[in-house]
């Protein structure tokens, strides 16, 4: 990706959610909407949701996931400490297969840190 690739990852991911989206499929606008509203303030801040949602994503292997949640944890001021915290979890829960996720969001984490 370019040296912004959240623009690029932004970008691409709203044209793809409007193609979906425009199916007006009761459904899948159900749940996109339980996404959105799984992470908005709560009983938990949505920095801590975030975190989650990148531990969990790094146990699911799921690289889009971790791009998108990497980029709103850094929106959101989670520090490199924080970062690498998340990542042991992940490790922790997913086990060894986890690490090929873990060294491509450490280096997505260290871009934005500019490192």
């Amino acid at each position: 990706m370019s040296e912004d690739w959240r623009k690029e990852f932004d970008e691409e991911r709203d044209r793809l959610n409007e193609t979906v989206l425009s199916s007006d499929h009761l459904g899948i606008k159900r749940f996109f909407a339980l996404d959105t509203q799984a992470y908005a303030d709560g009983a938990l801040d949505v920095m801590t949701k975030e975190l989650m949602g990148l531990a969990s994503s790094m146990v699911l292997r799921c690289d889009d996931c971790i791009d998108y949640h990497i980029a709103r944890c850094f929106e959101k001021g989670v520090t490199r400490e924080q970062f690498y915290e998340a990542f042991n979890v992940a490790l922790i829960v997913g086990g060894s297969i986890v690490i090929p996720h873990l060294r491509r969001a450490a280096s997505r984490m260290e871009e934005l840190f500019g490192g």
